[in-house]
């Protein structure tokens, strides 16, 4: 065997040793191959798995919890529905239209894999600076991408985020969410069962597109340009209308009872949907590669195993059931292939042919469940004491604030007009507001329920590099109060971990205190964890991203005869601030945009943060407020400007009285809207509720006024809140 092949496939000497060991023998090329794509970081979590066990996973509406291919809750009223998020973070840098349009394939065949239609993707988008050329044109390619492939499959783009900062600079971060909807007894997972029954790959041709990329790019950095261009082939390319002709197909199959477990195929391929379906069934698998529909001459089967072609899916199907399968798929026009059988023996078995020759021979559970684990040393930051002492209230503030509040605006427009938000005519609230909103429809008749679901995803690294910890938390208390401002109690999260090279010491603790921050938000909002990714080795040129932990949270809407209200207010309404006085400006944008990435946070008060969530619930569902805006990036000042934009209406703020309150973005703050005869019930309310409240302002007029800090027109925020992306992004174009 050639000494350094397992090295040429990312194996280390110490795993190449352990596989001698599980094998009894040296592996050959193929079977290397495969434990280098099941064992890389992105399908083993082999530095990350000790830390994600401290999430909790179990709740009373949970069916399905992390480990397989999406999380599932119940909903009631015999519905149930799954929810996952992934990353496509280094594909996209490479090759940004397919890297996007694939991540948004994949994460949609993770939700139709467990029987559930998908209905809404959301896009938590990073890049690096708007002044950064090659920034810009991964940023079109990524949102191109995203609409190319979301649009024409045909789910609703409903939401998402689009943040522009240096530390993405050469790695942004692509993380896409998509949730489905299903009757529970749709619900089907991804393992094989029944000795003799058969595997059937469904969909498209494999070809050597993706071959590795679990391993050449998710489990390693960015280095010079010309390495990287080197790494284009592994970035797969997606078809969308095959996608929509599976997803129809395999819910068909579902329907009709026609499939005993399925698997989509993404990360590590073929490896990757036979070694699983059969470990997690506890069994074996004949695998025939020769039975495998290539697009391309002259495959090898380490190749034909690994490769990420798109649109694939590999079925567990029993032999008197398969003529129906194959009509099911001939009626889709979708490819349909025995290549499998399941054995009694435990073992992955690669065979060319049946009866032919065996290829490779590996145990199937050694793939996933023989992973190395590393508990890889953690170090806090050297300069942690000193950056602790480095507030940023000792900035100079600005000597004219309105410039700083355009530098802070920016709509997501340019983005969000390119994707299709109403899609099946199901989006109650779409992108730009507190929360997208969704009606819930039962999967089957179609009727409506009433209630609806809501769905935010939220994350900041400015936070998170400040102290990951409280940061994590604190991103976890956001998205619960986006929900709550649109009525919704939140039921479940997914998070989408992305971080820097787990080699290195201090990266590893950034990982453990954001779980550790995340776990304890998440047992204060009683908020199970469903599912996740997580992404490392994001790090370009040596320099690792700030820590960015994103999470989709899920809540349910009891009563959705009307829509919520969303980030306005009418000429006439009182403008009343809930919450805690600020705090400080640390791990403010407004804070970063100067160049301070130092300071300390404060924990978050869980007890206070369910008081406001509580409260803002209420005065949702008993249509106390015109609208309402949590106070997030920008603070206070961005909040009420964005609402003064989507109004066209002025306001007159008081009680505000320098840049730090103006700009804080302390948590459990939120704006409200309130006509003047309700001013009294709402205030009586947040009493009730002991949550600090006062009246900071009115709303009336054109022009956007802060007692002794700034007068500017509602006019010229709008116009810098609109053309801010679009004129950096050269008015819209975008790379095909």
């Amino acid at each position: 065997m050639d000494d350094q092949l397992h090295r040429s496939l990312g194996l280390t000497d110490d795993e190449l040793a352990k596989i001698i060991e599980i094998l009894g023998r040296d592996p050959n090329h193929l079977e290397l191959a495969m434990y280098s794509v099941m064992w890389s970081e992105h399908c083993s979590y082999k530095s990350s798995r000790i830390h994600l066990k401290r999430l909790p996973t179990e709740g009373k509406n949970v069916l399905v919890g992390p480990g397989e291919n999406a999380g599932v809750i119940d909903v009631g009223d015999g519905i149930a529905i799954a929810l996952r998020i992934e990353s496509h973070n280094h594909p996209s840098y490479i090759e940004p239209y397919q890297g996007a349009a694939t991540g948004v394939g994949g994460i949609i065949r993770d939700i139709f894999t467990m029987g559930a239609r998908p209905i809404a993707i959301m896009d938590p988008l990073r890049f690096g600076p708007l002044e950064d050329a090659r920034s810009r044109w991964v940023a079109e390619g990524v949102v191109s991408g995203i609409s190319g492939y979301g649009n024409s499959v045909g789910v609703p783009n409903v939401g998402g985020e689009i943040v522009f900062d240096e530390t993405y600079k050469g790695n942004p971060l692509v993380n896409v969410l998509c949730v489905g909807i299903l009757p529970k007894e749709r619900l089907v997972l991804g393992q094989a069962s029944g000795i003799g029954n058969l595997a059937v790959l469904l969909g498209s041709t494999t070809g050597r597109d993706g071959i590795g990329g679990v391993s050449v790019l998710a489990s390693a950095g960015f280095g010079d340009e010309e390495e990287d261009a080197e790494k284009r082939p592994s970035v797969q390319v997606g078809d969308p209308f095959e996608e929509k002709r599976l997803i129809e197909a395999c819910l068909e199959l579902l329907d009709e009872g026609l499939v005993v477990g399925i698997q989509d195929l993404g990360g590590a391929g073929l490896a990757c949907a036979a070694s699983e379906t059969a470990s997690r069934g506890g069994v074996g698998m004949d695998f025939n590669v020769s039975a495998v529909p290539q697009r391309e001459a002259g495959m090898q089967p380490f190749e034909i195993m690994t490769s990420e072609s798109q649109e694939r899916m590999l079925a567990i199907v029993e032999p008197e059931n398969l003529e129906q399968v194959f009509a099911i798929c001939n009626k889709w026009e979708i490819r349909s292939s025995v290549v499998g059988k399941v054995t009694p023996s435990g073992a992955l078995r690669i065979v060319d042919d049946f009866d032919g020759e065996v290829l490779g021979e590996v145990p199937a559970a050694s793939l996933h469940e023989d992973a190395p684990l590393y508990e890889r040393p953690i170090s806090e930051p050297d300069d942690m004491d000193t950056a602790i002492t480095d507030q940023a209230t000792t900035l100079p503030g600005p000597e004219k604030i309105e410039d700083d509040l355009f530098d802070l605006l920016m709509s997501p427009q340019w983005a969000t007009s390119q994707y299709d938000s109403q899609l099946f005519l199901n989006t109650v609230v779409g992108p730009g507001s507190n929360a997208a909103v969704l009606r819930l429809k039962h999967p089957t008749s179609g009727e409506d329920t009433g209630r609806g679901m809501a769905l935010t995803t939220d994350g900041n690294h400015r936070w998170c590099a400040i102290n990951p910890r409280i940061g994590s938390a604190m991103t976890v208390a956001e998205s619960v109060l986006n929900l709550a401002c649109v009525g919704a109690v939140p039921q479940a999260l997914v998070n989408c971990l992305n971080f820097g090279n787990p080699e290195n010491p201090v990266v590893m603790w950034q990982l453990s205190e954001a779980v550790d921050g995340m776990a304890e938000a998440c047992n204060a909002f009683d908020l199970p964890v469903v599912g996740g990714n997580v992404s490392l080795y994001n790090e370009s040129q040596g320099t690792n991203i700030d820590p960015t932990p994103i999470v989709g949270v899920i809540g349910l809407i009891n009563d959705l005869s009307k829509a919520p209200p969303g980030l306005t207010w009418d000429d006439g309404d009182r403008i009343i601030l809930l919450g805690p006085e600020a705090n400080g400006l640390n791990g403010s944008a407004w804070a970063f945009m100067k160049g301070h990435r130092r300071g300390s946070l404060d924990p978050i008060d869980f007890d206070l943060h369910q008081r406001v969530c509580a409260l803002t619930r209420d005065l949702v569902t008993k249509e106390l407020v015109t609208g309402l805006h949590d106070i997030s990036t920008g603070g206070l000042g961005v909040s009420a400007a964005e609402m003064a934009i989507n109004s066209g209406v002025g306001c007159t703020l008081a009680r505000t009285p320098d840049h730090i309150a103006f700009f804080s973005e302390s948590p459990s703050r939120v704006i409200l809207a309130v006509n003047p005869e309700l001013l009294t019930e709402v205030e009586q309310l947040a009493a009730e509720y002991d949550v600090p409240h006062e009246r900071i302002g009115l709303a009336h007029g054109d022009i956007f006024t802060v007692k002794n800090l700034l007068t500017v027109p509602v006019k010229d925020l709008q116009e810098k809140w609109d053309n801010r992306l679009s004129d950096a992004l050269d008015g819209g174009t975008t790379q095909g």
